[in-house]
């Protein structure tokens, strides 16, 4: 299968990336260093080009009615102009992806009321899915798969609002200053249409810019920052316990329900939507296992697929994510474990390259953000 490539390849070329195989789309994992472009997000900002995630408008008098019944959030909760996290299950209350979902605001050059953010490698699945469900409740509603037609970037780290300030005209200045988390606005940057969000995967202030897929690098250039490829993006999000599809959740590998992977809030029961009977029960009964973090006080990195034991040897959990955190400088992973390792502090161990590592739980994020 041909990998798809994002708008920006070329200028990342240029620029000495070093590129991934990631959900099907040839992205830059590094340019400088992982450590260092960590390091500038978190000290200052970065710029990352996330156009492998996709992007899907959903328009019509049936809309909300959709949406609603497909993702576990409160659609009909937002206003336009607002987004919310959510999840996306099966019947059976198992996480098949996890979505950002924007109510449109007013200007918007997006032709549809809601636009949804599925996953690398997911916006296909999604779209037919949105259509499947659709059809089959005869509702009148519009869905497009437009991944192909906008970039998506990222402008994350404690400079990143001054950044977006000096990349627009002084009359919007005040649309950024007053847009605040998981609000999106209409705005010009670089004499480019552009859709800005206060919205990001990182933990540290920042915005994600949808972009026309031809108009990206005009955009691009015009932030004079670190650019940061997914290397950095996975230890920043590992570092603030943020869900991963494929690695912490994976519907065929390793089926999850929000419970479990910790994202429970994003499930509102006094709505209906695909799954919400079986996740009723599963909030009702409670479950065996949670995501939970921890920190390796012996020496090795722990990665996905590594084993966790308890005293005794025995297997209670595997490694979902894993990393030696820049900002801690300690090595620091996500596992599924026993409800009763939950609690900070517990002993566990970690198998790295077959030699039992020493590990302790620690509460999620692993920073205060």
């Amino acid at each position: 299968m041909t990998e798809r490539t994002p708008p920006l390849h070329a200028v990342h070329e240029e620029r000495g990336a070093k590129f991934t195989e990631f959900g099907g789309w040839d992205m830059p994992v590094e340019f400088d260093s992982i450590r260092g472009e960590h390091e500038a997000v978190r000290e200052s900002a970065g710029i990352f080009d996330v156009s492998h995630m996709g992007e899907i408008e959903v328009g019509g008098p049936d809309a909300e009615r959709l949406m609603q019944r497909l993702t576990t959030n409160d659609v009909g909760a937002l206003s336009p102009g607002q987004a919310q996290y959510a999840m996306i299950t099966d019947e059976d209350g198992t996480i098949l992806d996890d979505t950002v979902v924007y109510r449109l605001p007013e200007g918007s050059a997006h032709d549809a009321e809601f636009l949804f953010i599925p996953n690398a490698g997911h916006d296909e699945q999604m779209s037919e899915r949105w259509v499947d469900h659709r059809d089959e409740w005869g509702l009148d509603a519009t869905v497009e798969n437009v991944t192909e037609e906008y970039a998506m970037l990222a402008v994350q780290g404690p400079d990143a609002e001054q950044l977006l300030l000096d990349a627009v005209a002084e009359d919007q200045r005040t649309t950024i200053c007053d847009c605040s988390r998981f609000q999106a606005e209409p705005v010009t940057v670089a004499g480019v249409e552009t859709l800005i969000a206060r919205t990001g995967y990182t933990g540290e202030d920042g915005f994600e810019l949808i972009v026309p897929w031809d108009e990206a690098d005009a955009v691009w250039d015009a932030f004079d920052c670190q650019p940061c490829g997914l290397g950095a993006r996975d230890t920043l999000r590992i570092e603030m316990g943020f869900l991963l599809s494929g690695q912490d959740f994976d519907p065929e590998d390793d089926p999850r329900n929000p419970y479990e992977a910790g994202v429970g809030f994003t499930v509102k029961l006094d709505t209906e939507f695909v799954g919400r009977d079986a996740l009723e029960q599963a909030d009702a009964e409670g479950v065996e296992q949670k995501l939970c973090g921890f920190r390796l006080v012996d020496r090795g990195v722990p990665r996905h697929g590594y084993e966790v034991t308890d005293i005794d040897g025995d297997v209670i959990g595997e490694v979902t994510s894993g990393t030696m955190s820049p900002t801690l400088d300690k090595p620091i992973g996500l596992a599924y474990l026993p409800v009763e390792y939950r609690s900070p502090g517990v002993n566990v161990f970690v198998t790295v390259r077959g030699e039992s590592k020493k590990a302790q739980t620690q509460a999620l994020p692993f920073l205060d953000r």
